[in-house]
């Protein structure tokens, strides 16, 4: 039985990567690929993964992907829900449960994100951990990266500095002042939990912030509830110096994913500023990769 599901595991990926139209992700089709789909080093890179490790998973000689590689895998092949929860079920594991703060990011989300591939954006789940960034967003505010507690996470970041992500310092200002930011964001993390509350990384975040950051506690003992808002920033960069942007937030309904987009008016100087920064990322993959 075990052989069969591994056997099945290499099957659907190499199935899925073949069906997946480059466009799709924000590749480049040209003449000169052989296949319709994804490369093997596409998919990895999209991913987060080496390309040997996709190999091996396709070969059937990696036997257990953790839940959080099979995940990535699942974005990055823009599965459905129904093929999300079989590639766990391959992989000899639990699908994610109802209870739990969706990270998965709908196919069509994901084609209309990969037309927006040149905008400063990212995509956090409800509880703000950060699930993937756009090239320009990572040339923007620095390339997030997982710590040991898991994907970087907003609200960790902020309270603890301990994520590897330095937007928080090149953040310099906005519309709220500093003191309404953090509210909001403990009030939308309280929202949060009481909509999941059998999410056990949320229930750990709100534990760790409590006996780590004091005006952490208190804005949580105060028990406001609310959803944070978009807002005007001002982020400090060093090639370019203050870009005043406009920072907007989307709700996926249905999801409850967050996607966080920063943008300028046309012909202003902020956008001059961030056209300078493009082509400091035309290098990078032009689909969001995996945080």
């Amino acid at each position: 039985m075990q052989q069969k599901q591994i056997s099945d595991l290499g099957g659907v990926l190499r199935a899925w990567r073949d069906r997946l139209s480059p466009v799709d992700v924000g590749l480049y089709s040209g003449d000169d690929r052989r296949a319709a789909g994804l490369r093997r080093e596409e998919l990895a890179a999209l991913a987060g993964l080496s390309v040997d490790y996709v190999v091996r998973l396709e070969q059937g000689r990696a036997r257990h992907p953790s839940a959080q590689v099979t995940a990535a895998l699942a974005r990055a092949l823009q599965l459905s829900d129904a093929e999300r929860d079989h590639l766990f079920v391959v992989a000899g594991l639990l699908p994610p449960s109802p209870g739990q703060v969706p990270t998965h990011i709908p196919p069509s989300i994901q084609r209309l994100i990969s037309r927006l591939g040149e905008t400063p954006l990212a995509v956090f789940s409800a509880s703000w951990d950060l699930i993937s960034a756009s090239p320009l967003w990572k040339t923007l505010l620095g390339d997030p990266s997982s710590t040991a507690t898991g994907p970087p996470n907003l609200l960790r970041q902020h309270f603890t500095g301990t994520s590897q992500c330095d937007d928080k310092k090149r953040v310099v200002s906005q519309s709220g002042s500093p003191e309404v930011f953090e509210a909001s964001l403990v009030a939308d993390l309280r929202r949060v939990s009481g909509r999941y509350p059998d999410d056990q990384g949320v229930k750990a975040l709100v534990n760790e912030l409590l006996e780590s950051n004091e005006r952490f506690r208190a804005l949580w003992h105060s028990g406001a509830v609310g959803e944070h808002q978009s807002e005007r920033k001002v982020i400090r960069h060093e090639a370019v110096g203050d870009i005043e942007l406009d920072c907007d937030v989307f709700t996926v309904a249905g999801t409850d994913l967050r996607i966080v987009a920063y943008t300028a008016a046309t012909g202003s100087d902020a956008a001059a500023k961030l056209d300078f920064l493009r082509v400091s990322a035309v290098t990078a993959p032009r689909a969001l990769s995996g945080a």
